[in-house]
């Protein structure tokens, strides 16, 4: 990341954290979806989301997920979430339809249309998209304290020249870190009390931790 585009994104880091005081700061974010879940179809997309990365997790990555990092892992949850999962999706994703599965989350057309269409930099619409992006872009801020994150919400860090997001999953939190070895897969949970306590404090998500920009909320979710 170039100069510029690293003081950019702190100011916008330093905004969204300063607006988080005002109620009306969600109404006014320009990352606001126009196509939105109902509140009953974002619960099973949040479920769906969840089940996923778990599968990534409990299985270890999919052939399907091709780019393997963190924000990589977010894309392909929220992708493979707003699929249609019949039993073709679930063979090919290795979940078994014999355990107790998410109900379906029966899109129209335009809510259907959301999978892989990330909002880029300079405003293009594509498959793909930045950690950065996706918070600045496609999500919206939630809060500084993470008793306010709900599973499937994002937890944002800045680490001056990279940025990293990790998963929500309520008990847990999921991650990738980016780097995958012959006998790891880059994939890891956390409790909130590990990550609360992290011995390197710029990954503690905790609102006086200047690296931790706060949880946010996929712009599509009710």
């Amino acid at each position: 990341m170039t100069m510029m585009r690293r003081r950019a994104a702190l100011r916008w880091l330093a905004c969204a954290g300063a607006a988080a005081a005002s109620p009306a700061w969600a109404l006014r974010e320009a990352a606001e979806a126009s196509t939105r879940l109902s509140q009953a179809q974002s619960r099973a997309f949040q479920a769906w989301m969840l089940r996923i990365v778990t599968a990534q997790i409990e299985r270890g990555p999919s052939p399907r997920w091709t780019h393997r990092d963190c924000a990589g892992l977010v894309r392909f949850a929220v992708n493979e979430a707003l699929a249609v999962h019949d039993a073709r999706w679930l063979r090919a994703n290795g979940i078994a339809s014999d355990r107790r599965l998410p109900p379906e989350l029966e899109l129209d057309a335009s809510q259907a249309a959301l999978r892989n269409r990330w909002v880029q930099t300079g405003g293009t619409v594509g498959h793909f998209v930045t950690a950065l992006a996706l918070v600045q872009h496609n999500s919206r801020f939630v809060a500084r304290e993470i008793s306010q994150a709900l599973p499937g919400d994002l937890l944002f860090f800045d680490q001056g020249d990279e940025q990293h997001l990790m998963v929500w999953m309520g008990a847990r939190i999921a991650y990738h870190t980016g780097t995958v070895t012959p006998d790891d897969n880059g994939l890891r949970t956390v409790d909130i009390k590990q990550l609360t306590t992290w011995k390197d404090t710029r990954w503690q998500p905790a609102s006086n931790n200047p690296n931790f920009a706060g949880v946010f909320r996929l712009s599509f979710l009710s």
